[in-house]
């Protein structure tokens, strides 16, 4: 599965667009990292915490997003989307799209 931000690939090309895919998760925070995070937030720096949660969405999102563009009979996605949006003070969203289609 080829999965890129461009709208093409270099080398090769789209036959076919099936069309929109995307990949969707909404995780909760982890008590622990919220907790830690408050602290840290006194001194600034990093959240490690709370970006390993984020990594670890978008990892899900893309790779539902790969499994909808297998599905539909995809083996590319072209312009890959990150999305990511905030639900109540302890959920979080993000969404991985783009335009599922056949490469040659």
């Amino acid at each position: 599965m080829i999965i890129v931000t461009t709208n093409d690939v270099p080398g090769t090309s789209i036959s076919s667009v099936i069309g929109e895919v995307s990949g969707l998760t909404v995780r909760s925070r982890n008590i622990g990292a919220q907790f830690a995070a408050g602290f840290k937030s006194l001194g600034g720096g990093e959240l490690k915490g709370l970006t390993t949660q984020l990594e670890q969405a978008r990892a899900e999102a893309v790779a539902r997003l790969k499994a909808a563009a297998e599905a539909a009979g995809a083996n590319a996605v072209v312009a890959m989307r990150y999305d990511s949006n905030e639900i109540d003070q302890n959920y979080q969203a993000s969404v991985a799209y783009g335009r599922a289609g056949v490469s040659a």
